[in-house]
């Protein structure tokens, strides 16, 4: 009656959500939530509020994912008795609907897969991106504006909380360079992938002549720094600058010197916050970003040595790590996973899951390889 073999699709499913629920550690998960659910009863919660919302967070995100671990049990039992009933009733209408059920709890089932490969050290923390124009002059400057609204759409897909902490417009289109903090658990892990080296090839909106234009933009991802981090920066190794924030073309948008420019003197690591309203605010943004830069960096130095140390020399990431192209054809590569797309307006508009979990995908299997 049916060219799938539903027995053996469900029994794979089955054993997958197993594999998934072993690495979850559904019991300690339990444990997780019925303890935050204790400290978001307690009456003097909110007095501190920054603990709250962290409490708040962490709760609303573990019955979340114990919530979609549940509904795909659910979910798999439901399709089973779905295609009992389809059989003994010879019903194509249910059958067909089965089929389409099938390919979605596969779907729901690859992403809390891809979910179970984030271990990393600090995977679970918000996520802070930069994104800065590369070669290329205007048509940079703009495919780095292209990138920022890329993320921000993904993270509104999702609906998670984004704020732009830092911008450096371009004299006459898009930005220089921009900072926005993703929060959301997992963000930096999610995230971590997108780093590196982006190119647009497409006709230059900016060139009279319709000339093909080359242009690049970094992309940098860090974890937000918490204060239970062990970050301690002299004062004597920060000089901070302050200046007038601005908007596009010069403009003014604050009549006091609100801006901060912090400096480490030791790295040069150079940190600019503009978007709060006050000069302390600011100050404060600043200092977070910059310890999460140094905690990032003394991390890539241990590794180095590591690596150093082992002998490794294979190379990770390189220079190009995706292509945007819009002429002479239309694709969206990924030149490590060779994941691609060909509908580039799609995922400039945010739908990039796809090559975020190839990436992830890519990434555990490098680590279990080497």
């Amino acid at each position: 009656m049916a060219s799938i073999d539903f027995s053996a699709e469900i029994s794979r499913l089955q054993s997958t959500l197993s594999s998934i629920e072993q690495v979850t550690d559904i019991e300690a998960l339990d444990a997780k939530i019925a303890d935050l659910e204790q400290q978001a009863s307690a009456q003097d919660l909110w007095d501190d509020v920054d603990n709250a919302q962290k409490v708040s967070a962490a709760l609303s995100h573990a019955q979340s994912e114990r919530r979609r671990i549940s509904e795909l049990e659910s979910r798999i039992e439901d399709l089973e008795v779905m295609v009992q009933l389809a059989a003994e009733e010879d019903d194509a209408d249910t059958l067909a609907e089965a089929e389409r059920e099938l390919t979605s709890i596969h779907k729901t089932l690859d992403e809390l897969e891809v979910r179970t490969l984030l271990s990393g050290e600090y995977d679970e923390r918000s996520a802070v991106i930069t994104i800065r124009a590369g070669a290329g002059g205007i048509d940079a400057a703009d495919f780095a504006e292209m990138l920022m609204r890329m993320y921000l759409r993904w993270a509104e897909r999702h609906h998670y909380t984004t704020k732009v902490m830092d911008t450096s417009y371009a004299e006459e289109a898009g930005l220089k360079s921009v900072t926005f903090e993703v929060t959301a658990p997992f963000a930096y892990g999610t995230l971590s992938v997108e780093g590196g080296t982006h190119r647009l090839v497409r006709i230059s909106p900016f060139d009279n002549q319709g000339r093909r234009q080359t242009s690049f933009a970094a992309v940098e991802v860090i974890p937000l720094i918490e204060s239970t981090d062990s970050v301690e920066i002299p004062e004597n190794d920060l000089k901070v600058d302050v200046f007038r924030s601005s908007g596009p073309g010069g403009q003014s948008v604050n009549t006091t010197d609100s801006a901060v420019r912090m400096t480490h003197l030791p790295t040069g690591t150079v940190v600019s916050m503009q978007d709060e309203k006050s000069q302390i605010q600011n100050r404060a943004a600043a200092l977070r970003v910059m310890q999460s830069r140094l905690l990032l960096l003394k991390k890539a130095e241990e590794a180095a040595e590591r690596k150093e140390l082992a002998g490794d020399v294979k190379a990770s990431w390189g220079d190009q790590m995706r292509s945007y192209v819009l002429n002479p054809y239309q694709m969206v590569k990924d030149l490590r996973t060779e994941y691609q797309e060909g509908n580039p307006s799609s995922v400039f508009d945010g739908e990039i899951d796809s090559f975020i979990d190839a990436g992830i995908r890519w990434r555990a299997e490098g680590k279990s390889d080497s």
